[in-house]
This record gives C-alpha cells, structure tokens and sequence, in this order.
C-alpha cells in the first residue's frame, strides 16, 4: 500500500498542480505533521485552526504563507483522504488589499542602467519589457525566442499554462548582444554550473542591487518591473484586456486593479476644479 505521502503526491500530479505548487504543499504538510508529531491524517480541524494560528501570532508568517498551508491541508482532506467536510472548516485569511509602491518610467531606467553586469542587465529589461513573472524567465529556453514572429514563448506559466508574450525589437537586439557575448545553449538564463535555468532568489538579488545602486528606495522586489510594465501600457493607451493576456491574468478583474495605479487618473482635474462657481469666491 503507498504511504500517504506518495497519495497525495499521486493525486497532485493527476489533477495538473504545478511542480512548484506540489512541492510547497508537501512541504507545508510536513510541518504540521512534525508540529503535532503524528500523521496529518490524524489531526482534528481545531488542531488545524490552532495550527494557522501559531504560524500567524507566533512565526509572523504571511497571509499567503498561512493561505498557501491552509490550501495544503485542504487537498489533503478533499481529494487524498476524501473528508470535504474537513477541507471546508480550514478556514483561509482575506490578503490585506495593498497597492504596490510603483516604479515610474525614470526609475526602471535607473534600476536598469545601474546593473554594470550584461547578464543581470539583460534579465531585468526582459521582465519590464515582456512582463513576465520571475519564475517563467527563470525558465525561458534559447528556443523559446522566436525572432520572426517577435515572440516568446512561455512554458508552464502561472497554472501550468502555455502562452506567448511580445518580443520588443529592442529586446531582441539585447538578447542578441547577450547571446553573443554569453553564449547560452539551453535555458536563456542558466545558473552558474550550467545545468539548470537561474533560480528565483538569484534574480532577486540582482534587482534588489541595482535598486539600491540606482538609490531607489520604494518597496517592492522584482515584481515591480511587472507592475510597472502594466501600468506603463496603460498610460501609454493599450486597453486593458490585451494587457490581461499578455500578463497571463486568468481574470480581466486581476488587471483591473492596475487601473487604480494609473498616472493619468492622478494627472486629472479633481471634481472640485470643475466647480466654475468657486473660482469668483
């Protein structure tokens, strides 16, 4: 008989979870499990309830820390050990709705200019011109870059879906300066040994250095080039839902919040100055 383990690795696979979102899932099952030193088969939903709640008053985690263990344990119940009932008492936190600090066009181009390595310059200009996630260019292919159709393809993107995003020609002409001057075979961006793509921490370091280089000092890490890049679009007229697509956004609603970051709205007059009467007080 598998272990329960293998189960609910078998049943992650069957039903199209990404590698990434398997191996998260399994780790945060093991936590809990060696919390209560015993199967998590054998854990009741308060232990559950109290568990969350250790990770959120003692370990300060995050919302989506605390959400991403609570969606765990709820595929555990629902699909490995087939008790929904117990999967619908695993309660899951609202994520406080905060806007992202964005990067003007001025500030990519110092962050961007700021990286003196050819390599790390390459990798922040494909995020703010394609906007991709860090981890679809973690694993961009050589072969994925299709210069005749000015293309790239994305493989196994957000969801384990396939999609295409533009290829600017002043990102080929730098991915081809790239290429020539570094010589990458299989992965785009290939970690130091050369037998596997660049992880995402590794990214983040680069961006977080040429941040504090450009002495740029709004949060955010890499993910703000992705920001950026929609914003960007929307300012310069591109309509929402072919941003939404180029994005790989599931949901026109997840774009959508985008538009609250808009500079023309803040560039706008305020309903008070169309109030004519006011001006002859």
């Amino acid at each position: 008989m598998k272990s329960l383990r293998q189960r609910f690795q078998d049943d992650m696979v069957l039903r199209g979870l990404a590698e990434r979102t398997q191996v998260a899932y399994v780790d945060a099952v093991a936590k809990i499990a060696k919390y209560y030193h015993r199967s998590p088969d054998l854990i009741s939903p308060e232990e559950i309830k109290q568990y969350l709640l250790h990770l959120i008053n003692d370990k300060h985690r995050s919302t989506s820390t605390t959400n991403q263990a609570g969606c765990a344990l709820r595929f555990l119940f629902r699909f490995t050990l087939n008790q929904p009932n117990i999967c619908i008492e695993i309660p899951l936190r609202k994520p406080p709705e905060r806007l992202p600090e964005l990067l003007s066009r001025e500030e990519v181009e110092s962050i961007i200019a700021a990286c003196t390595n050819l390599r790390h310059r390459t990798i922040l200009t494909t995020i703010y011109a394609t906007g991709l996630r860090v981890s679809e260019l973690c694993q961009l292919k050589v072969s994925d870059v299709d210069s005749k159709r000015m293309m790239l393809r994305i493989g196994h993107g957000k969801g384990g879906k396939d999609r295409y995003a533009l290829l600017p020609p002043k990102l080929l002409d730098t991915l081809r300066i790239y290429w020539h001057t570094c010589h990458p075979r299989v992965w785009l961006f290939p970690n130091k040994l050369g037998d596997g793509p660049i992880t995402d921490n590794q990214v983040q370091r680069y961006f977080y250095s040429a941040k504090e280089r450009a002495n740029i000092h709004k949060k955010g890490g890499i993910h703000s080039l992705r920001h950026a890049f929609a914003t960007h679009l929307l300012d310069s007229g591109v309509d929402l839902h072919s941003i939404s697509r180029l994005m790989g956004h599931d949901h026109l609603s997840t774009t959508a919040r985008y538009l609250h970051l808009q500079q023309r709205v803040v560039k706008k007059d305020s309903p008070l100055d169309l109030l004519s009467h006011l001006s002859k007080l």
